[in-house]
């Protein structure tokens, strides 16, 4: 995961392709020999289950914000806070009852500090954490405004959860909703912000060692398995204390801080990431975290750090791998560009969002339905995320219908398409007016 860096960006002048609008992109248009997709010169760009779709419309072929929210019906806008409350109990429920299941173990002599007991608590890790992972949706949906129309009760339902998961509540309902305001933006987006590719030392030029040292598979292998790591893992807590993989112009940030670490680009004055009001509010983030950690000290020297571990500390990982998952696949793939200030707007960045087969995670779609669909209608909630989850469905079939050639949708199983993702969302290059993830060469090992 790259810490963020001043990336100097160049413009050339480009020349536009004539308008698509209203053509679905199919796979079979790219030009294998020569390629070329629909007169775009894709060399050294790989395919998604997408096959380049993201990449062959142009500004014009977008449409205005109001032309979109005229298109989804008005009643996907009304939350319903008796629902959401509903919903919240579910997840509150099964995960206390996760809970409980690893006390009663631990009370009936499953140790927490033995090596052999580890498969258990990894296990209890993961069913945990991922029940629990409906938990932080939710209080995201807090954080939007999408829980109810109540804002008391919505805050200090989001602000409760939130802390409880170690996120500071404030501070991040401000970085999200400018995540949301730039998505795939080169230079002012928050998290998972490409880099860009130069002849320069780089994540390019150390993956290319290691295919070189390797050969094409292991070398892929082991740069994927190192990517995993450092996003599943270090990725959230990264993000939250140095600002990691979010746009250049913000400098280093951290969450509990009210002012930049290091300097604002001069480009974009204004950016600051908690500008006014927003100081006090990561103060205010600061109390609901200190009092959390507070009582996990208290806990761990009361019973033992080992058992706050096995307990507190395996599900909040899976829940952090979780939430890096989805917001990673949600906003990357090999043919999804990203776009610099001159060519960036908000229903561009919000329509190259992802939709996924979440759905098909297991054969019950239970993981969607314990995560509220947050993977499969995120394209609906980046376009408005005040919809409600239980409405976004509503939502993503109408922006399907109406915008059939913009919606995007990636069919690979999650975890394969998130190998891809590992391997070959390294760094970008420049075609045309977008920027795209460079594999030139490696097309046929991801």
């Amino acid at each position: 995961m790259a810490v963020r860096q001043k990336y100097r960006v160049s413009r050339p002048h480009q020349s536009r392709a004539p308008s698509r609008l209203g053509v679905a992109i199919m796979p079979d248009m790219a030009t294998e020999e020569t390629g070329m997709v629909a007169g775009i010169d894709l060399t050294g760009v790989a395919k998604s289950g997408m096959g380049y779709k993201a990449m062959m419309n142009e500004a014009e072929d977008f449409p205005t914000a109001g032309e979109v929210r005229a298109a989804i019906p008005r009643e996907a806008f009304e939350p319903d806070t008796l629902k959401s409350l509903g919903y919240l109990s579910t997840s509150v429920v099964l995960t206390s009852i996760c809970v409980y299941a690893g006390v009663a173990a631990m009370n009936a002599g499953v140790p927490t500090d033995s090596p052999l007991a580890v498969p258990f608590w990894a296990l209890y890790a993961v069913v945990t954490g991922t029940v629990g992972m409906g938990n932080w949706v939710l209080a995201h949906e807090c954080g939007h405004g999408a829980f109810s129309k109540n804002k008391k009760l919505q805050t200090a339902v989001g602000y409760t959860i939130h802390s409880l998961l170690l996120v500071p509540y404030f501070s991040w309902q401000r970085s999200h909703a400018v995540h949301h305001q730039f998505t795939n933006h080169m230079e002012l987006g928050e998290t998972h912000v490409p880099e860009i590719g130069s002849s320069d030392e780089g994540s390019l030029q150390r993956r290319a060692a290691l295919v070189e040292k390797f050969g094409v598979e292991t070398g892929l292998n082991i740069w994927g398995s190192l990517q995993a790591f450092l996003h599943l893992v270090l990725g959230w807590p990264a993000y939250l204390m140095i600002g990691a993989t979010g746009g250049p112009a913000r400098g280093l940030t951290n969450h509990l801080l009210p002012d930049p670490m290091t300097p604002v680009d001069p480009k974009f004055p204004t950016k600051e990431l908690f500008p006014g009001k927003w100081k006090q509010k990561v103060v205010e983030s600061d109390i609901g975290i200190a009092a959390v950690v507070s009582g996990l000290l208290v806990w761990g020297a009361c019973n033992g750090f080992d058992q706050v571990m096995a307990l507190y500390g395996g599900p909040y990982l899976i829940i952090n791998a979780w939430l890096v998952l989805y917001t990673w696949l949600q906003h990357t793939d090999v043919d999804v560009p990203h776009f610099t200030d001159e060519e960036h707007n908000f229903v561009k960045g919000a329509l190259h969002t992802i939709d996924r087969p979440y759905d098909k995670l297991d054969p019950w779609g239970a993981i969607d339905f314990l995560h509220h669909k947050i993977g499969t209608t995120h394209v609906a909630h980046h376009f408005d995320s005040s919809i409600p989850h239980y409405k976004a469905q509503i939502a993503t079939d109408a922006i399907k219908e109406k915008f059939p050639q913009l919606y995007l949708y990636e069919p690979t199983p999650i975890f394969e398409a998130l190998w891809r993702v590992c391997k070959g969302c390294t760094a970008t290059k420049k075609v045309g007016d977008k920027y795209v993830w460079d594999n030139e060469g490696l097309e046929e090992g991801l």
